[in-house]
């Protein structure tokens, strides 16, 4: 990349850095659902896509396997 393009990047995220805007990621360090563990904590997981924890269903888990698995094979 160019490095006066990463310069004007990095000067960006850093006011937005002093401005007190930046947002850090948690970790979430469980399946998602509607209670998560997040910093060793049990939290209410209000503002993921997946809050009803479809994602970690075992037939959605299945489904996508089976998909991915016809894709390889295709």
């Amino acid at each position: 990349m160019n490095q006066k393009f990463l310069n004007r990047i990095g000067a960006e995220l850093k006011e937005i850095e002093n401005n007190g805007l930046f947002k850090n990621e948690r970790i979430i360090t469980s399946e998602q659902g509607a209670e998560i563990i997040v910093n060793d904590k049990r939290v209410l997981n209000f503002c993921a896509n997946n809050y009803l924890g479809l994602s970690s269903h075992p037939k959605v888990i299945a489904a996508a396997k089976k998909y991915i698995d016809y894709r390889v094979l295709v």
